[in-house]
């Protein structure tokens, strides 16, 4: 053990450079050449394919794993990106162990699956670095679309109408595009900043602008949208993170998981970015998980995540949880917090032990904590949007809103997942209803 992990406080340099860089290697390495092979060889090919149905974005995975077995990888790069353009990203992000691997056959024949994430990877890949886009835009129609947020959901939905041949104009409140994907994966998903790199790739088609730091309500209205452009969509993601609405949640110390990770993918040198000792991260999805992760590969010493409801309820899948487990992060169920102590700055947070329909037991226990992260869901944060269900914009069919000429979809919009592969569906099917509108 690095004596500087013993260091009380947020503190940077917590580990060598060396310690840095592997813990922050690839998750999962690519496949070569013959590995992609033999992968591929596995598969049944199966007719009615249960992994295809399994998946959001609707790839017809046998095919494309059959042009990998058979040596012709653009092929199938172009079978899954006719379905899903961010299909790179997808194939490290996306929780394939509960999606189309969980369905495999071959689960049930020998126990392990078809890897068709690393596959749809070794795919996607090799289009992408030879910088060649398999698509063609269509002949320009004259009309122009506004699309608000450049995360999964308004990237697919630019590329599908540029594609259709509108003209398109992509308006994000950051500095970079890539939503999501640039800024809320842990940094060992998605390496050698390959989000920027797959939305170079995706605007070889041609058609689509992005206007950075625009945001909606600040910068400019829907109305505004609905007024300059034929069609509006929205894509623009959740921007507020729930509050524990607990005593002292205001001390420092206290922040939110998606800042944190977001600074980390943003770090030019992960050795300057600081860390606490003993950390603990209040949630139970894939951000509290990639929070508690990463902490623990910075170098704090203790880290814990601490859940609600029982382990087997956690939205993080079974493999994140494992993940998280074997690298060294401790997982507390059935515990919610009820205070944070300290003077200034937090030194202890107190749970009270609660059962699976969250009624206090009376017992409660104290975890040390220098640094603590809230990642208990976020929220829609923007004024003048279409008629709301609960918390996100209504939507009806393929992301109609309540307003006439906007659609919306991704994580802002009711009634999907909060996955990535989710938001490239709801962005590409939207865009197919809007062109058939507007060419009506």
């Amino acid at each position: 053990m690095d004596a500087r992990q013993l260091a009380g406080g947020i503190r940077a340099g917590r580990l060598e450079p060396q310690a840095l860089e592997e813990g922050f290697s690839d998750l999962h390495p690519p496949y070569d050449d013959h590995e992609a092979l033999v992968a591929a060889d596995r598969c049944y090919f199966c007719h009615d394919a249960p992994c295809a149905t399994a998946c959001p974005t609707s790839i017809d995975i046998p095919l494309f794993i059959r042009q990998i077995a058979t040596g012709t990888p653009e092929a199938a790069a172009k079978t899954i990106l006719s379905q899903n353009i961010l299909g790179g990203m997808c194939a490290r992000v996306c929780p394939t162990e509960t999606l189309c691997e969980e369905v495999c056959v071959r689960v049930v024949a020998e126990g392990k699956p078809v890897e068709i994430g690393r596959l749809q990877r070794y795919a996607t890949d090799r289009i992408m670095e030879r910088n060649t886009h398999p698509f063609e835009r269509a002949a320009p129609t004259g009309k122009r679309v506004a699309v608000v947020g450049a995360g999964p959901a308004g990237l697919s939905c630019a590329h599908r109408l540029a594609m259709k041949g509108h003209d398109v104009v992509i308006l994000d409140a950051r500095a970079k595009p890539g939503g999501l994907n640039e800024f809320g994966i842990a940094a060992y998903k998605s390496t050698d900043d390959f989000a920027a790199r797959e939305v170079d790739w995706l605007l070889g088609i041609g058609g689509i602008t992005i206007e950075m730091g625009r945001m909606l309500g600040r910068d400019i209205t829907l109305a505004e949208l609905s007024s300059d452009y034929d069609a509006v969509f929205l894509g623009l993601g959740l921007g507020g993170v729930n509050a524990l609405g607990i005593g002292g949640d205001d001390r420092e110390g206290v922040t939110n998981a998606v800042d944190f990770i977001a600074d980390l993918r943003q770090a030019g040198d992960l050795a300057v970015l600081p860390v606490g000792r003993d950390v603990v991260v209040i949630g139970g999805g894939m951000t509290a998980v990639d929070a508690a992760v990463q902490s623990k590969l910075l170098g704090a010493l203790n880290v814990t995540i601490v859940y609600r409801r029982s382990q087997e309820r956690m939205a993080a899948s079974a493999f994140e949880q494992e993940l998280a487990q074997a690298k060294g992060v401790r997982i507390i169920c059935n515990a919610t917090p009820k205070a944070v102590h300290g003077n200034g700055a937090v030194r202890e947070i107190e749970f009270e032990f609660t059962d699976d329909d969250l009624t206090p037991t009376g017992e409660s226990f104290r975890l040390p904590a220098d640094q603590v992260f809230r990642a208990i869901g976020q929220s829609l944060v923007a004024e003048g949007l279409p008629e709301l269900d609960g918390r996100k914009i209504a939507v009806e069919g393929p992301g109609r809103t309540s307003v006439p000429g906007v659609w919306a979809g991704g994580d802002c919009a009711a009634g999907g997942d909060d996955l990535t592969v989710t938001a490239v569906a709801e962005g590409r099917d939207a865009a197919e209803d809007i062109h058939a509108t507007l060419m009506r």
